[in-house]
């Protein structure tokens, strides 16, 4: 699974993401919300959602728009303990 964060800046390249940090920051709160870059495969994410849920996790992803074009929208995925 090879997971990108949301880019802070337009120019920039997105970050990647660590399954144990996420992992972590999920057990330490309650409900999480992370934002991954346009450029995932939704197939990825929906990896993702199938480990969570493995864990007994509450999953729930959506595409958040942020400009006027099709192009412009990154993925919100929140996590509930």
């Amino acid at each position: 699974m090879d997971l990108k964060f949301a880019r802070t800046d337009i120019e920039a390249k997105p970050k990647k993401f660590d399954l144990e940090k996420m992992e972590q920051t999920v057990e330490k709160e309650s409900s999480v919300i992370f934002y991954f870059d346009k450029d995932n495969s939704h197939k990825d994410l929906l990896e993702l959602q199938d480990y969570f849920e493995a864990k007994g996790k509450s999953f729930y992803m959506s595409e958040v728009k942020f400009g006027l074009s099709d192009n412009e929208y990154m993925y919100q995925v929140h996590i509930i303990k």
